[in-house]
């Protein structure tokens, strides 16, 4: 029994020692509050201010977008889907990490941009990404950069998407990309009142 015993308890402490030690994987604690998330997370406030800088996306605007896509969850996944609402067959989209961007968006920006060793769970490649995924929407079709509800529309439904419409028959997206836009607002504003924009 004591050989279990000890046998289950290396497994406890090997457990508690994987996954990173600066919180890999989990959010920061206070997701309503843009500068208690840049104070837990101050390599957030980094990677976001140089994509401000290189593209021009606000910072409230990018926070407020991996808030919604993964609510700054760095290997976050969408759920599983279930056959006969028991038998796993797969997820329900190949989205992974903060941007939740997609396998195929995901290595086209590694083919223009950033090459193979790029992370979709690393917060400077994600937001890069980001950055990169939303100047291309400036470009393709004319949403200004600090349109944060519809540079979300269209980066939730892509491009062609948003340029077809197809969020007009998605009244849930209208209304999550509404929340997005509010989101914004609110760590503009957290943001100013802080001293970090």
């Amino acid at each position: 029994m004591s050989r279990i015993f000890r046998a289950m308890m290396v497994i406890l402490v090997l457990g508690s020692c994987s996954g990173g030690g600066s919180g890999y994987g989990k959010a920061p604690r206070e997701l309503d509050n843009a500068c208690s998330i840049l104070s837990e997370r101050p390599e957030y406030q980094r990677a976001f201010q140089r994509v401000e800088r290189k593209y021009g996306v606000p910072v409230p605007s990018l926070m407020a977008i991996i808030y919604q896509e993964s609510k700054f969850i760095s290997d976050n996944r969408t759920p599983h889907q279930y056959a006969l609402g028991v038998i796993p067959v797969g997820r329900q989209s190949s989205a992974f990490g903060y941007s939740q961007a997609l396998d195929g968006t995901w290595e086209e920006y590694q083919d223009q941009v950033a090459g193979r060793r790029a992370r979709r769970d690393d917060i400077d490649a994600a937001t890069d990404f980001m950055g990169w995924y939303m100047q291309q929407t400036v470009e393709e079709t004319g949403v200004p950069i600090y349109d944060t509800r519809n540079q979300y529309l269209a980066y939730h439904d892509g491009r062609t998407g948003f340029k077809r419409g197809t969020w007009r028959s998605k009244s849930w997206l209208v209304r999550i990309a509404g929340e997005v836009e509010a989101r914004a607002v609110l760590y503009d504003t957290q943001l100013r009142g802080c001293g970090r924009r």
